[in-house]
């Protein structure tokens, strides 16, 4: 004989399982197949200077159609890509083509024509398709630039970085058989300045690191090349390593040092043969003759 126990005990079972057994089927019922977009979302980032640019766009493709003057209006607003709007983000101050643009996240919006293109840089990122639905109040800065015809055909439209140099690049947009630019200038000179005042100038006993450092940076930068090989001798007397010790080398060759030019660029060999670099050992074997060249040595 079952027992009212057992009948109980079994409900309660029953119950459970059908409880959980609906959570599932409506929880699968719920769930969005996941299809790749048409436009799928990509994120470039390049260091300009000190300064973190990051871009944040979707790539339409062009299948057969035309970009600019088709799925792209001439003299239209357009959001530089497609769904959500291109961001571009600044961790520092920049110049963009010669505006002054604060750290922050602007929407790039552009409007673009056969001979030029109008760009945008506006506070809002959040009006996706509506291009005509924000502020122009809130733009940051609104410049002119010329599109250029590409070699090849670019299928997908594609934001990159170019142009690269120590202080600028350019974002580079590429579709179809055109391309446009603007240009990045971040203000390098004046924050390794300060930290070579602060960690170079002002400090007592500077590390080896931060005086080849500051030395390579009044190198590369064609500032004082006296006070760089000065710098440049205190770390390499402490430090030698073969890429500053070629610095060094370099440094010598610009003041016409000749001789201290080969002293140095031997030093350099022997330490970049001990560390196997093969790069360096020719770089040296190239400045020794060019330095004994122009020395007559």
């Amino acid at each position: 004989m079952i027992t009212s126990t057992f009948l109980k005990s079994s409900s309660r079972t029953l119950g459970a399982t059908l409880l959980v057994s609906g959570l599932l089927l409506a929880s699968a019922a719920e769930a969005q197949i996941s299809t790749p977009q048409a436009s799928p979302k990509s994120t470039v980032q390049q260091r300009v200077g000190l300064t973190d640019v990051t871009i944040t766009y979707s790539r339409p493709s062009l299948k057969g159609r035309t970009a600019f003057g088709g799925l792209v209006p001439f003299s239209k607003r357009w959001r530089t890509g497609a769904n959500a709007t291109t961001a571009i983000k600044f961790s520092d101050d920049v110049m963009v083509e010669g505006k002054k643009i604060p750290a922050g996240e602007y929407g790039i919006y552009t409007i673009p024509n056969k001979t030029e293109w109008i760009v945008v840089l506006n506070k809002s990122t959040k009006m996706g398709a509506n291009v005509d639905g924000f502020k122009d109040d809130e733009d940051v800065a609104r410049f002119t630039i010329k599109p250029y015809k590409l070699a090849s055909k670019v299928e997908t439209f594609t934001i990159n970085f170019a142009d690269i140099t120590p202080a600028t690049a350019s974002v580079d947009m590429q579709w179809e058989l055109t391309g446009a630019k603007f240009k990045i200038t971040s203000d390098v000179d004046a924050k390794v300045m300060a930290q070579i005042e602060e960690k170079v100038n002002k400090n007592a006993s500077p590390s080896a690191n931060d005086l080849a450092a500051a030395a390579v940076y009044y190198y590369d930068s064609n500032k004082d090349a006296k006070q760089a090989l000065e710098w440049l001798q205190k770390a390499n007397a402490t430090d030698p390593k073969f890429w500053n010790v070629h610095t060094e080398a370099k440094l010598r060759m610009k003041l016409k040092d000749y001789k201290g030019t080969v002293t140095a660029a031997e030093q350099s060999r022997k330490l970049a043969l001990d560390a196997k670099n093969a790069d360096y050992v020719k770089m040296n074997d190239d400045l020794i003759l060019e330095a004994k060249k122009a020395g007559k040595l």
